[in-house]
């Protein structure tokens, strides 16, 4: 009978530190855009690579099916229900998706936004991927590098509602004089969907026929523009460059329908969007002024909107796309 009580007791132990742990083991959610996106899952192997660094830390990668604030309120509201500690997003609408952000701040959860930004009253602090104003002089200054005699240029984005976005091409637009004879003609919306983006990019054909660029600040619609040109057999006539990953974009560098585009690295953004999520929760303030840690990437300092800068984009054309294609 001692036996039995000692057995017992040992397992009553062994339930009370395994519950213990689980307890003490933190959960960030890393919500994207919508499921299924590259540059969003070479984001959450990076999130994955903070959890291990910290110990003790459990990502929990999710979103809704497409991209919408209605899909991503959905996200949340279940993530409340999950009593998550810590929401890291990319914001599909920056004011849509307020209120369900603020109800989780009420209930303790820390709440960032990365990427594609939430307004301000939704969230915490902001990290994004580089500086505003420098991706905005990137994506022009791609297209104005082959263009030495200038051209027309059309801009194919994301949703019309993407924060990022929006931003961008305003802070293109700020400096478009600064390249002599590119003209802007058009600036047309793909959703992130890879086959409304190949629409649009045909139609920009057809109707700009002294079309020389085409502008896709987004990952799915730079693919999906440069497939189109590659079909219409207008590789090396009109050039498709903006953001996109290496692994998505080698073959249409091979081709001639992309001659060069720019991208931070996703898993470093992934990263250090975990890592500020569980600096804050280890009871770091965010506001303006404030540096947060974020590990290997060093440190986020926040502005006035306590928003901060990851880094600056990098270039890929045909001198190092290999390099780089086999890792994200």
């Amino acid at each position: 009978m001692k036996t039995l009580c000692k057995v017992f007791t040992a397992a009553l132990v062994s339930v009370a530190i395994t519950t213990t742990a689980h307890a003490q083991e933190k959960r960030i959610a890393l919500v994207v855009k919508a499921l299924g996106i590259g540059f969003f899952e070479a984001a959450a192997k990076g999130g994955e690579e903070a959890a291990a660094e910290i110990g003790g830390v459990e990502v929990i990668y999710t979103g809704p099916t497409d991209t919408t604030a209605e899909g991503q309120i959905e996200v949340i509201n279940s993530l409340i229900a999950q009593k998550v500690d810590a929401i890291a997003i990319s914001a599909n609408d920056q004011d849509a998706l307020v209120p369900a952000l603020k109800k989780a701040m009420q209930r303790g959860i820390k709440v960032i936004s990365w990427d594609s930004g939430v307004a301000p009253e939704g969230r915490m602090l902001h990290l994004n991927p580089s500086s505003n104003a420098l991706i905005g002089n990137m994506i022009i200054k791609l297209a104005a590098d082959h263009l030495p005699d200038g051209g027309d240029v059309a801009v194919l984005s994301a949703s019309a509602t993407a924060t990022n976005q929006n931003i961008w091409i305003e802070e293109m637009g700020k400096v478009q004089d600064q390249y002599k004879g590119v003209n802007v003609v058009a600036t047309v919306y793909g959703d992130d969907l890879a086959d409304k983006s190949y629409r649009e990019a045909e139609g920009l054909m057809k109707t700009h026929s002294d079309l020389k660029a085409i502008i896709a600040p987004s990952t799915v619609a730079i693919v999906a523009a440069s497939q189109a040109v590659s079909d219409a057999g207008k590789a090396g006539e009109i050039n498709v460059t903006g953001l996109g990953l290496p692994s998505e974009m080698a073959g249409h560098i091979e081709s001639g329908a992309s001659k060069s585009f720019a991208i931070w690295n996703p898993i470093d953004l992934g990263y250090s969007a975990v890592m500020l999520a569980n600096s804050l929760i280890e009871g770091a303030e965010a506001g303006p002024g404030v540096e947060i840690d974020m590990g290997r990437m060093g440190k986020l300092t926040l502005d006035d909107n306590s928003e901060g800068a990851m880094s600056d984009p990098f270039v890929y054309d045909e001198s190092n796309i290999d390099q780089f294609k086999e890792i994200f």
